[in-house]
């Protein structure tokens, strides 16, 4: 796929697109039932709420009620979509999101708004860089984490059709589209963005078309990288994972998260299990992000093509 450079192309809020899709779908399907926390501005459903008053159920601040009651309607027949901060569903209904969605299977999609460091200024209590460890500990959920619009609706419509539970991770931050539209969604299938030989990017979500822009200066530098966007991080698709970790021999993982149990975690996995090969892990180390803009904190930590470029140099000296 060819991709000019990500400040030069158009950029979006892909909570606009998640609105516009459940706005589509609801239209068509009156399962559908949106509930939220006291936030319906946030998560972009005022439409939805001036359509379909009586499907969008407000529960207020009370995120441990938020998903008991999504997984109430799943078991009446309704398909809910839960909205509400990233790291106020993931944190403080932990439990619920175990016990009532997960284990007791109910289709209840759960869609973490504004995640990662999207609320900047906000600082660390509004930070969601610990969701995606949270949701890979609990069994039987689908991990969803759009790179771009395009993907967005899709895991809207994916979701809304699984029968499954899924957490989807609806970026606040604008991005670029970068999903080719031939391009595949569904569990365990990676993205291929663009191919190369000397070492593979691996990324998902806001840090997608970060590593299409470090992959196309190193390309101007001679280093052909492979680039492949994981809109699934559970059902992963090990079998790129593997075959990239045999054809380029170097992976460097990038997401918008602490590297404690996300991406990096889940490639490392399978990477030492099936045929080990240096890694560069590029995400949030185990600390409190401070106060900033989003684009600061993504620079402050290394989340930037200049980053990508200079892992992969790394690895291409060391690994």
């Amino acid at each position: 796929m060819t991709l000019t450079e990500p400040e030069q192309q158009a950029v979006f809020d892909c909570r606009q697109d998640f609105a516009a899709e459940l706005l589509a779908l609801a239209e068509a399907d009156e399962r559908i039932v949106a509930v939220c926390n006291d936030s319906v501005g946030s998560s972009n459903l005022v439409g939805f709420r001036q359509r379909f008053p009586d499907r969008l159920i407000n529960v207020g601040i009370a995120e441990q009620d938020l998903v008991g009651v999504a997984a109430g309607l799943a078991n009446a027949g309704k398909i809910p979509f839960v909205c509400a901060a990233a790291p106020f569903l993931t944190g403080r209904a932990l439990e619920q999101i175990k016990a009532d969605v997960a284990y007791s299977e109910a289709h209840v999609v759960l869609c973490g708004q504004s995640p990662g460091m999207a609320y900047g200024e906000l600082g660390p209590t509004h930070h969601s860089i610990e969701d995606l460890s949270w949701m890979r500990a609990v069994a039987n959920l689908d991990i969803i984490i759009p790179a771009d619009p395009v993907q967005t609706r899709a895991a809207v419509r994916w979701a809304a059709a699984s029968q499954r539970p899924s957490y989807l991770r609806i970026p606040r931050f604008k991005v670029p589209v970068v999903t080719p539209g031939d391009a595949p969604f569904e569990p365990r299938r990676a993205v291929l963005l663009q191919d190369g030989g000397d070492a593979t990017v691996i990324a998902i979500g806001s840090l997608t078309s970060r590593a299409l822009e470090a992959a196309a200066r190193l390309r101007g530098e001679g280093i052909s990288v492979r680039v492949l966007n994981m809109p699934f991080l559970d059902p992963l698709d090990e079998d790129a994972i593997v075959a990239a970790a045999r054809e380029t021999g170097r992976i460097v993982t990038a997401e918008e998260a602490t590297i404690s149990g996300g991406l990096g975690a889940a490639v490392s996995a399978a990477v030492v299990t099936h045929h080990p090969v240096p890694m560069r892990i590029l995400g949030i180390p185990r600390v409190f992000a401070p106060t900033g803009d989003t684009a600061f904190l993504l620079d402050h930590f290394g989340l930037s093509a200049d980053g990508i470029v200079a892992a992969v140099k790394d690895l291409l000296r060391h690994g």
